[in-house]
């Protein structure tokens, strides 16, 4: 059984959040979003695994623990991580804590993480191409979100970071035929001059990228051979309606200045709770049903597997399994 003792503090910096923002972009076209659910809401969670996932690597590379990445990180599975240890593929759950309250309990009392469920969804299980002795590594990142209007007003009078993002919809970051988008044509309504990122994909789907300087009330033409957008990034939310266009669709995707959504994750304390093999977690987990109400969520989005987090193996042992394994 594990004690709060057992459980890895791992420090947060900002270049977490930055590597996560980079990684998401490029997984936009393959995100998978819940029935009913936001984009922003999957994205955030993204950056956050993402941020987990480096701050272990960075941890393992302080502390000497011999590691291996067998491949980048693939874009086209987003949620597909492959830190090795001793030859075992690592397989990084890690959830976001948003809410104030439940930060400050993790904060005072991180006895707390241990009642909650190690959660893993059905379909993650049910993946065929991984070995029994592979291994589910199971984290909380606190932090906090802005993501509403009034989170927005009063984060614009800080000096803190943030990301603004507008998804667009599936007919322009993943269209069903793969084609040349031609020219691209933003225009703005704003009275002020902006500057917009465009990302997407290129013929290759490999990722691409574009900053814009759009003038006030004016239109730019963009020539850069995209065959998919995902997403558009602007430092300041505009006064006015934004408009993208392309031959291909017959109306121009427009913008209100209330639909750009800040992404950036305001990361505080990750903490690395303890590990299980998938062998080991097939025999014990338990079903949590779909709208469950459990410490990482209000309602889980789909129907997951669970062990007690204080059922799982200490993140000390790994490690000292990994540098025998290192021996051998």
């Amino acid at each position: 059984m594990l004690t709060s003792a057992d459980i890895l503090h791992l420090p947060y910096t900002p270049d977490l959040t930055e590597a996560g923002i980079a990684y998401a972009l490029r997984a936009l076209p393959n995100l998978f979003e819940y029935a009913g659910s936001k984009p922003y809401d999957r994205i955030r969670r993204m950056v956050a695994n993402v941020a987990v996932e480096l701050a272990f690597r960075r941890y393992l590379s302080q502390q000497n623990i011999p590691f291996d990445v067998n491949a980048p990180m693939p874009f086209t599975e987003p949620d597909k991580y492959n830190v090795s240890l001793g030859g075992r593929s690592c397989d990084i759950k890690s959830f976001l804590i948003s809410h104030r309250d439940q930060i400050l309990q993790m904060r005072s009392n991180p006895s707390v993480m241990l009642g909650a469920p190690a959660l893993v969804p059905s379909d993650h299980q049910s993946i065929s191409d991984h070995s029994d002795h592979d291994l589910y590594l199971f984290a909380f990142l606190s932090g906090l979100i802005a993501a509403s209007q009034s989170d927005l007003k009063r984060l614009f009078e800080t000096t803190q970071p943030y990301y603004l993002m507008h998804v667009l919809p599936d007919e322009w970051r993943k269209p069903t035929k793969w084609r040349p988008l031609g020219a691209l044509v933003l225009k703005s309504e704003s009275d002020a001059e902006m500057q917009v990122e465009v990302s997407g994909q290129d013929e290759a789907r490999g990722f691409l990228t574009r900053v814009v300087h759009l003038p006030a009330q004016k239109r730019v033409t963009i020539h850069d051979a995209f065959y998919s957008v995902s997403a558009l990034h602007v430092k300041n939310i505009p006064e006015g309606r934004l408009g993208i266009h392309s031959l291909l669709h017959k109306e121009a995707h427009i913008i209100p200045p209330l639909e750009w959504s800040n992404i950036w994750v305001y990361g505080m304390d990750i903490y690395l709770t303890g590990f299980i093999s998938r062998a080991e977690f097939r025999q014990r987990a338990k079903w949590i049903a779909q709208n469950s109400n459990v410490f990482q969520y209000a309602r889980t989005k789909t129907k997951n597997l669970a062990v007690p987090v204080a059922e799982l193996k200490s993140m000390q042992e790994l490690f000292t399994r990994v540098k025998e394994w290192a021996a051998q």
